[in-house]
């Protein structure tokens, strides 16, 4: 009798095939990289216990940042007062959640308007390429020669002293990298094959950009504006500290050291505080920025 070569499947092996590679999308694909990186959870765990102490620590606090009581200065921690009093006797737990409200937002609006113009700027140079693109990289070369801190001590003197001045003080020059990172991801992708299809198919040179080009540079563009957020906040508290940002009785975490920094020898922890609260937020982002950039990269996956 002849033997067969093939036969009919058994209803129970009918599912005994293996799945070498789970089928996920682009987006699971990142979610699920990210989430399994411990670093990066911890990070976006800490990055929103901050975010939210300070929208809603000031709120239920007893006192407020700017009431001062003289009979309580430079006091020891306590129950009423957890992190002391400064020199004007105003509570400096409830001043360091303050002041990171008006860190938090120099941060993410500065982060906002150089994604915007970096974007923006970089895609159309990129995009357009030939003498247009040489012209606009000499601009950007022209403004990169000038110190950031003397726009931001110009723009301080002209606007005064204000969170608005240090944000577009930040932004006139933070945005560069962004521009170049995008311009060379754009000159890359506009050469890939898609990119000629859609010039084939009709599509104009907006479309091309926005829809084509700008959408595949995402993943380089979310890690830099994450790695920007940190540099922004650490810009001010520096200025701040210097005594060229934000004027009283505002406070930021560079603020509250700076008023602290004549008493350091004496009350060192008045200034121990907001410096570990401007630690732990940067090394919140640098932990998120890390766990981005493996997700969104293929070749650091492997």
């Amino acid at each position: 009798m002849e033997e067969k070569l093939f036969r009919k499947l058994r209803e129970d092996e009918k599912n005994d095939e293996f799945n070498a590679i789970e089928s996920r999308t682009f987006l699971q694909s990142v979610w699920k990289d990210f989430v399994g990186n411990k670093r990066a959870i911890v990070g976006s765990i800490v990055l929103i216990i901050i975010v939210l102490l300070a929208i809603f620590g000031p709120m239920f606090c007893k006192y407020t940042y700017d009431e001062q009581n003289m009979s309580l200065r430079n006091a020891s921690p306590s129950m009423d007062h957890w992190f002391g009093t400064d020199k004007m006797g105003r509570d400096i737990f409830v001043r360091v959640l303050f002041g990171a409200r008006i860190s938090l937002l120099v941060g993410f609006v500065a982060a906002l308007i150089n994604l915007i113009i970096g974007t923006i700027y970089g895609g159309i140079a990129g995009y357009v390429g030939g003498k247009i693109d040489m012209i606009m990289m000499r601009i950007v070369d022209i403004i990169y020669s000038v110190p950031s801190m003397l726009y931001i001590v110009l723009i301080m003197l002209i606007f005064g002293a204000s969170v608005t001045s240090i944000m577009i003080g930040i932004s006139i020059t933070c945005w560069i990298d962004m521009a170049r990172i995008v311009r060379q991801e754009v000159k890359s992708l506009k050469e890939q094959e898609f990119t000629m299809a859609a010039f084939v198919l009709g599509a104009s040179g907006p479309r091309i950009l926005i829809k084509h080009l700008l959408i595949n540079t995402m993943g380089p563009i979310i890690v830099t504006i994450t790695l920007m957020v940190p540099q922004a906040i650490f810009t001010e508290a520096w200025l701040s500290f210097l005594g060229v940002g934000i004027s009283a009785p505002l406070a930021s975490w560079g603020t509250l050291a700076q008023d602290a920094r004549e008493l350091i020898q004496v009350y060192p922890m008045q200034t121990v505080y907001p410096m570990i609260a401007i630690c732990i937020t940067i090394f919140s982002f640098n932990f998120i920025g890390e766990g981005l950039e493996k997700a969104l990269d293929p070749k650091k996956k492997r």
